[in-house]
C-alpha cells in the first residue's frame, strides 16, 4: 500500500472560475460585471478585455465564492447570467484548475506588419508558431494605418529558433516580421542611429550633387553596385566624388532644398525624443547635407564624410576619416559611449551593404527597404515605405503616437506622405 502522504496543491493548481461575457459594448459593462461578482466576495486573479468594432469580450479569472458555502457557486452563476441577460450580453462560466500558471519559458514578442495584412498570412504565421512548439498567449493591435501592425506574445519556444522559422514564412507571405525576446531589454533601447540616404531621406545625396554636375548616370551606377556589396564602399566613394571636381560649392543650398524626408521620418524622431531616446545619423554621404538635417530635426549625433572645397569649388576629394561600412559601426559605438547607453540598448536602421556592420553591432538591427543581402543578415526587415513603422517594433502603438501629438498640439505633417520637408 502506498503510504506517501498526498502533496499539497499549489496556488496555481487551485480551482478557479473563468467568467466570460461578450456582446455590444457600451460604458459600464466592466463596472457592472465586477459589481455583480463583488456580491460573492471573490478574488480577481486575471482580467482581459478587448473591444473590436463595438463588440466587447471581457474575461475575469476569479476564485470560487469565499468559504465554499453550499449553493454559493450556483448562486454566483445564476446571478451573473441574470445580469448579462439584463444587459443584453451573453455569459459563460467555466470551472478549471491550473489556468493561472506562469507562461512557458522562451517568451518572445512577434510584431507583424502587413500592407495589407491578409488572413492567409496570419494563418501561415500562427501555424508556424504552433509547429515550432510555441503558444500564442496574447494578440494586440499596434496600428491600423499606414500599415496594419499586430503583436503576438509567444511562449514555449526559443526566440532565435522562432525568428528563423517565421522569417522564411514572412517572406513567402510578403509581410514584415520582427521577433524579439520579451523582457525589460525591449523597453530599454535608448539610442537609435539611422543611415541617411534611402533611409532617413528618399534620395541618394551624391546623386543629387551629380545631377548638377552632369554625371548622374555614372554616379548612380557606382552607387547601386556599392549598396549591393559588389564594390568596396571607400573605393566607390572616391570614384564618385572625383566626378564632382570643379562643381561650384554654392550648389549645396540647392541640394538641401531637393532633399525629401522619408514618409514617417518626423513622426519617428519626435516620438522617440518624447520618450527620452537619443537619435543620431551616420552617413556615407556628406556633412554638407547632414548638418542641415541635424538642425532641421533636432538630432543628437551625426557623422558623415565632408566634400573638400577650394576656391569655392569641390576638389573631387573628401577630407578626414571616411565613413564606410566599418566606420558606421565605429560611430554607433562612439555615439553609444557618449550617450552612456550600452550597445545592447541601441537600434540601428539602414538599407545598404555598408550598413551591415552597424546593424549587427546594435542591440536591434532593422533593414529598411533594404537590398536582399541586408534583409537576410539583419535582425528584422521593414519593407513598407513608412519610417515610423519602426516604432511598432518597439511596442509603441499608433494610438499612443497620435495621443502625444494631440497633447503637444503637433499638426498633421503632410510631408510624411511623400512631400518635401520644406
Amino acid at each position: 500500500m502506498n503510504t506517501t502522504p498526498p502533496q499539497p496543491r499549489t496556488a496555481d493548481d487551485k480551482r478557479t472560475l473563468l467568467v466570460k461575457v461578450f456582446g455590444k459594448d457600451r460604458p459600464g459593462i466592466t463596472t457592472g460585471l465586477f459589481a455583480t461578482l463583488a456580491e460573492f466576495d471573490v478574488d480577481v486573479i486575471d482580467i482581459e478585455q478587448v473591444v473590436t468594432r463595438g463588440r466587447i469580450t471581457l474575461c475575469a479569472l476569479i476564485t470560487p465564492p469565499t468559504g465554499g458555502a453550499p449553493g454559493a457557486e450556483g448562486a454566483l452563476r445564476a446571478t451573473v447570467h441574470r445580469w448579462a441577460e439584463e444587459q443584453r450580453l451573453q455569459a459563460e462560466i467555466i470551472s478549471g484548475t491550473g489556468d493561472n500558471r506562469p507562461r512557458a519559458e522562451g517568451r518572445s514578442h512577434v510584431t507583424v506588419l502587413g500592407h495589407p495584412l491578409t488572413a492567409a498570412a496570419v494563418s501561415a504565421l500562427t501555424r508556424q508558431v504552433t509547429a515550432e512548439g510555441g503558444n500564442i498567449d496574447r494578440v494586440f493591435r499596434l496600428a491600423k494605418y499606414p500599415v496594419t501592425a499586430v503583436e503576438l506574445a509567444v511562449s514555449g519556444v526559443a526566440t532565435e529558433r522562432l525568428r528563423a522559422a517565421l522569417a522564411l514564412e514572412a517572406a513567402a507571405q510578403r509581410v514584415d516580421i520582427a521577433v524579439v525576446s520579451a523582457g525589460l531589454e525591449r523597453r530599454a533601447k535608448r539610442l537609435v542611429v539611422m543611415d541617411v540616404d534611402s533611409t532617413l531621406i528618399q534620395d541618394e545625396v551624391i546623386e543629387l550633387f551629380a545631377a548638377h554636375a552632369g554625371c548622374e548616370a555614372e554616379v548612380a551606377e557606382v552607387t547601386a553596385a556599392a549598396m549591393r556589396g559588389e564594390l568596396d564602399f571607400a573605393e566607390s566613394l572616391r570614384a564618385r566624388v572625383k566626378l564632382l571636381a570643379g562643381l561650384d560649392a554654392g550648389v549645396v543650398e540647392k541640394v538641401r532644398s531637393e532633399v525629401r524626408l522619408t514618409p514617417g521620418a518626423r513622426t519617428l524622431i519626435r516620438t522617440l525624443q518624447r520618450l527620452g531616446y537619443q537619435v543620431g545619423i551616420v552617413s556615407g554621404g556628406f556633412t554638407q547635407v547632414t548638418d542641415y538635417l541635424v538642425e532641421l530635426l533636432g538630432l543628437d549625433f551625426a557623422a558623415a564624410n565632408t566634400l573638400e572645397v577650394a576656391d569655392g569649388r569641390f576638389t573631387g576629394r573628401v577630407t578626414g576619416e571616411i565613413v564606410d561600412r566599418a566606420g558606421k559601426a565605429r560611430w554607433l559605438t562612439r555615439f553609444a559611449e557618449q550617450a552612456r547607453v550600452p550597445l545592447e540598448q541601441t537600434v540601428a536602421i539602414g538599407d545598404g551593404a555598408n550598413d551591415l556592420d552597424m546593424l549587427n553591432t546594435a542591440g536591434l538591427g532593422v533593414a529598411f527597404n533594404a537590398k536582399p543581402v541586408v534583409r537576410e543578415a539583419a535582425d528584422t526587415a521593414v519593407n513598407v515605405p513608412f519610417l515610423d513603422t519602426v516604432l511598432y517594433l518597439l511596442g509603441i502603438t499608433r494610438d499612443e503616437v497620435e495621443a502625444a501629438d494631440e497633447l503637444h498640439g503637433t499638426p498633421p505633417e503632410y510631408e510624411e506622405h511623400g512631400a518635401s520637408p520644406h
